[in-house]
């Protein structure tokens, strides 16, 4: 039986509801920044944390015991997804991050990957969010996540991270039903894996779409937004639950009112957005989360303090905001900084005793 939320400031921001304060957490806070989870580390291998359920619910608990969150996000990696779909997922140290060896490149190898059924294709995954819901025992909100189909896409057509996705924009512009074709493969995995998690216990769901800024405006809606509106509604519809959906997609902020529109409750902004500017496009019915620059965390906790105050004043009301970063935490970053991002982020907002 899942405990009551001791804390559910996310949950309560995420539906825009009233808030002591606004709650902070960051996107890639379980990770290489906290010297606890490097010794973790240098005992496995990346993929033997993220399949071993004991190993990845201990790092997902860290950043709430060391640096004072107001959500853990489950320990794990975007590219389950193509590799339960049947590709081969290779992490070498190392060696400039993950990679698929066999990229999608012909028709033959979009027709060759395998529906998933998450709660058997990815178990250890659900595993993980259920021995990480009892560890938590109700003292913070664990949300789940996904990359969304065009990130997915880009990965599996590529081979790997790219500067101009070059195989990834091929597709799309020479052979468009393919490029459709594998799209929509990748959402119904997706949509399958976020319902999975659902029902394994997360309370929030995230949709990362990390390469949305590489398309102009108008591809961006062809082909990553309307397969994210298309999930956002199958989740909502097949969950029945009041489980709130954040939509992440970076450097689209030329589409925040679209993003908006696929029925998520938060969208989450990059640090190239005035946020006020934002808040006033979306209204008072979505919550936004975001947006400090992370490369702000390298400065003196001084500058830190005031990034944080200045974002609460354009924000203007704690109301429908979530604090956190505009992007992923640097692998490199000092604890103490995201400390005092935290302290600051507490701090930020006055609101009257009722």
């Amino acid at each position: 039986m899942k405990a009551n939320l001791q804390n559910d400031l996310l949950l309560r921001a995420a539906r825009c509801e009233d808030v002591e304060r606004a709650p902070v957490w960051f996107m890639r806070q379980a990770g290489r920044y906290l010297p606890e989870y490097r010794a973790i580390r240098s005992q496995h291998d990346f993929l033997t944390m993220v399949r071993t359920p004991k190993l990845a619910a201990e790092v997902t608990i860290q950043p709430v015991d060391l640096v004072g969150v107001d959500a853990a996000i489950i320990f794990s990696d975007i590219l389950v997804i193509p590799e339960a779909m049947g590709m081969h997922l290779v992490m070498e140290e190392g060696k400039g991050g993950p990679r698929f060896p066999n990229p999608i490149r012909l028709y033959t190898d979009i027709k060759a990957l395998k529906e998933i059924q998450a709660e058997k294709s990815l178990s250890y995954v659900m595993d993980a969010i259920s021995l990480t819901v009892e560890k938590l025992n109700g003292r913070v909100p664990l949300i789940g996540f996904s990359g969304a189909p065009w990130t997915l896409f880009c990965y599996m057509v590529e081979g790997a991270g790219s500067k101009d996705f070059k195989h990834a924009k091929e597709m799309l512009f020479t052979r468009r039903e393919d490029a459709h074709t594998l799209l929509g493969k990748i959402r119904d995995a997706v949509s399958d894996y976020l319902v999975a998690q659902i029902t394994a216990g997360v309370d929030v769901i995230q949709i990362f779409d990390t390469w949305a800024g590489v398309l102009t405006p108008e591809d961006f809606r062809e082909f990553s937004l309307d397969y994210i509106g298309e999930i956002v509604r199958d989740v909502k519809q097949k969950t029945n639950s009041r489980v709130p959906v954040i939509v992440f997609c970076k450097g689209a902020n030329h589409s925040i009112s679209e993003i908006a529109a696929t029925g998520c409750d938060v969208v989450g902004l990059d640090w190239t957005i005035d946020i006020a500017e934002a808040k006033a496009l979306l209204g008072d019915q979505v919550a936004v989360q975001g947006n400090l620059d992370p490369s702000i965390l390298y400065g003196p906790e001084h500058v830190i303090e005031a990034r944080v105050r200045d974002i609460a004043e354009r924000m203007g009301s704690p109301r429908g905001h979530i604090f956190n970063l505009g992007h992923g935490v640097s692998p490199d970053m000092d604890p103490d900084r995201l400390r005092a991002f935290v302290r600051a982020a507490k701090e930020a907002y006055t609101v009257p005793a009722q």
